[in-house]
C-alpha cells in the first residue's frame, strides 16, 4: 500500500473514533482511492463504488452560505439538504427538509412543516431552531456568528423580514413584500442548511469542517487535491449506494481529459469541446449532456474609461464573432446568446431580440462616433471556471476581433478562484472588461444580482461594471414582487429590450452542459440546475 494511502486511512480514523463511530470497509476503500493521487498519471483503476469527480477548481469553502460558484456548489448539494430542492429534471420545487408549506393569501407568509427524526452528520437535531439559526446568520448583522461571513448571496433571501420557530419542526418566514423567486432561492444552494452546532464549534473556519443533513458526509479536505466525503447510512431518505465520493480540483482540462482516458477519475464535468466527440465515439465512456439557464458574457467597465460610452459597449458586441466562437472554439455546444435572460427561461425570455451581428464595419462607425478609435483596453480572462467553458481559447478569439476594429487589447490571466478575487468586487481601476458566467435558478437571479444599481459591489451585489438604468430597476423590482406569471414575464421581456440596447455587457454564448462518465457509473444524469446530484449513483 502507498504510504499516503495508510496516511488517509489512519486520519479518517482518527474522526470517526472522535465522533464514536467504527472505520468500516468502505473507508478503507477510499483510502485505496487515494493510490491514484499520488501517481501522476499512472493510475490505478479506482474502486468499487467509490466515485472520483475531476473537478475544475478548488473549491473556495464548503459553508454553503459563503460561496458563490457552481464548482463548490457540486460538493455541497452533496453533504447538505435545503427545506425545499429541484425535482428530478427540472427546476420546479419539491419538499426536502420540509414535508409540506403553506402561504399566505398576500404571499407575505410562508409556513414550513419540518420533518422529524432527522440529524446533522454530527448527531444534532435537525428542527426549527436550527433553520432559525441559519437564517439569522446570514441576514442579522448582530447575529452572534453573523462575523462568520461574509455571505455574499444573502440578497436571495433580502426579502426576509423575519424567520420565527413557531413549533418544534414548523417553522415561519415573514417577507417584507410579496417575493415571487422565494421558494426558487430557497432551492438554491444558499438555502441549505448547515449545523448550527458546527458553526459555534469552528467559527469562520466550518467551511473546512462542514455538517449537513444530505446524502453524505465530510470525511477530509486536502488542499488542491481533494474533497472526501462518505455515505451517510442515517439519511433521511435512504442511504445512498456509493460508499464514497472523492472530488478533485484538476484546473487544466487537458489534464482533466488525460485522467479521464488513463482511469484515474470516473466523471468529469464541464468536457472541453474538442474532446466531446472523442469520448461519445468510445463505448467505455458515456457523455451526458442537458441544456440549462448558462449565460456567458464579459462584463464591461463602465465606470471609468472608454466602455462608459454606450457606443463602444455596442461596438464591442457587434465586432465579436460569436457565431464562430460557438461553432469553432466551442464546437457546436452552446448557441450564440441575444441578451442577459437564457432561452432555457422560455417563459421569460424575449424571442424577438436577434443577437449582435457580426458586422465590423458597423463596430468601427461606432468607436468614431465615440472618439475612441485605436483605444487601449485590459481584458481579465480566467484559465478556467464555472460555467467558463473554454475560456483561453474565448479570450484569445474576441482580442483578435477587437484587434480586427483597431482596439489594443491586452489580456490578463488568472487561476479562478484568483480572477473571482479581483472582478467580483468590481472592474474600476483594473480592467475594461472581463469574462464571466452565471448559470441561475430564475429569470430574476442574474439580473438582480448584477444589473440593478443596488447591486453594484459596494452595496454587496455583483454588478462588477457598475451598469445603472432606474428604468431596468424597476423593472426587476416590479417583476419579483409580481406573483402573475405572466405579468412576471412581461417585465423581464422589456428589461432585456432596454439591457440590449444598453449593452453592459457583451453577449456572447449559452452552453448545454456536459458531462462524462465511465461506463461504470450507473443512475447518474445531469440537471438543469447545473448541480451534481449523487446520491442515486452507483458504480458497482
Amino acid at each position: 500500500m502507498h504510504p499516503l494511502a495508510g496516511t488517509i486511512a489512519r486520519t479518517i480514523q482518527k474522526k470517526n473514533t472522535e465522533r464514536h463511530h467504527t472505520v468500516s470497509a468502505k473507508l478503507q476503500r477510499t483510502a485505496l482511492a487515494a493510490l491514484a493521487l499520488a501517481s501522476s498519471l499512472a493510475w490505478a483503476q479506482t474502486p468499487p463504488n467509490v466515485l472520483v469527480v475531476g473537478q475544475i477548481a478548488e473549491p473556495q469553502s464548503l459553508d454553503p452560505h459563503a460561496v458563490t460558484a457552481v464548482n463548490d456548489f457540486r460538493i455541497l448539494v452533496n453533504i447538505y439538504d435545503g427545506l425545499v430542492r429541484y425535482a428530478d429534471g427540472t427546476l420546479e420545487v419539491e419538499p426536502a427538509l420540509a414535508e409540506s408549506w403553506d402561504v399566505s393569501d398576500d404571499g407575505i407568509t410562508y409556513t414550513f412543516q419540518l420533518r422529524e427524526g432527522v440529524e446533522f452528520h454530527d448527531g444534532t437535531p435537525f428542527n426549527a431552531e436550527a433553520v432559525v439559526f441559519n437564517f439569522e446568520r446570514m441576514l442579522d448583522e448582530n447575529h452572534p456568528y453573523h462575523d462568520t461571513g461574509p455571505f455574499p448571496l444573502a440578497f436571495y433571501f433580502g426579502e426576509v423580514d423575519t424567520v420565527e420557530a413557531t413549533g418544534d419542526h414548523e417553522v415561519t418566514f415573514n417577507l417584507s413584500e410579496p417575493f415571487a423567486p422565494f421558494l426558487s432561492n430557497l432551492a438554491y444552494p444558499t438555502g441549505l442548511i448547515i449545523s448550527p452546532e458546527a458553526v459555534r464549534e469552528h467559527g469562520e473556519d466550518v467551511g473546512r469542517s462542514p455538517a449537513g443533513t444530505g446524502p453524505f458526509q465530510f470525511e477530509e479536505w486536502v488542499s488542491n487535491s481533494r474533497v472526501t466525503v462518505s455515505r451517510n447510512d442515517n439519511y433521511w431518505e435512504g442511504a445512498p449506494d456509493l460508499e464514497a465520493v472523492i472530488f478533485r480540483p484538476i484546473t487544466d482540462a487537458n489534464t482533466r481529459v488525460a485522467e479521464m482516458m488513463a482511469g484515474g477519475i470516473d466523471m468529469m464535468v464541464e468536457v472541453p469541446p474538442d474532446n466531446v466527440a472523442t469520448f461519445a465515439n468510445d463505448a467505455s465512456f458515456t457523455v451526458y449532456e442537458e441544456a440549462g439557464p448558462h449565460l456567458w458574457f464579459l462584463i464591461l467597465n463602465m465606470k471609468e474609461g472608454p466602455m462608459q460610452s454606450r457606443e463602444v459597449r455596442q461596438a464591442i458586441n457587434y465586432a465579436i464573432d460569436k457565431e464562430a466562437l460557438v461553432n469553432d472554439v466551442l464546437q457546436g455546444t452552446a448557441t450564440v446568446a441575444a441578451g442577459p435572460t437564457p432561452p432555457a427561461f422560455n417563459w421569460a425570455y424575449n424571442e424577438d431580440l436577434d443577437p449582435y451581428p457580426h458586422d465590423p464595419e458597423r463596430a468601427r462607425e461606432l468607436l468614431a462616433e465615440a472618439g475612441y478609435e485605436g483605444a487601449d483596453l485590459t481584458f481579465y480572462v480566467t484559465e478556467g471556471g464555472s460555467g467558463m467553458l473554454d475560456p483561453l481559447s474565448m479570450g484569445a478569439a474576441i482580442q483578435a476581433d477587437l484587434d480586427d476594429i483597431g482596439l489594443n487589447v491586452s489580456i490578463e490571466t488568472y487561476e479562478w478562484n484568483t480572477f473571482l478575487g479581483l472582478v467580483n468586487p468590481g472592474l474600476e481601476g483594473k480592467a475594461d472588461m472581463a469574462q464571466m458566467a452565471w448559470m441561475t435558478n430564475d429569470p430574476d437571479t442574474l439580473p438582480f444580482l448584477a444589473l440593478r444599481t443596488e447591486a453594484w459591489p459596494e452595496e454587496g451585489g455583483f454588478n462588477s461594471g457598475y451598469y445603472s438604468n432606474p428604468e431596468v430597476d424597476e423593472l426587476l423590482t416590479r417583476a419579483r414582487q409580481s406573483t402573475d406569471l405572466e405579468e412576471r414575464a412581461e417585465l423581464y421581456k422589456a428589461m432585456q429590450e432596454i439591457v440590449y440596447e444598453d449593452a453592459p455587457w457583451a453577449f456572447i454564448a449559452n452552453w448545454q452542459q456536459n458531462a462524462v462518465a465511465t461506463d461504470q457509473v450507473q443512475n447518474f444524469r445531469l440537471q438543469p440546475s447545473f448541480l451534481l446530484e449523487l446520491r442515486d449513483v452507483s458504480k458497482p
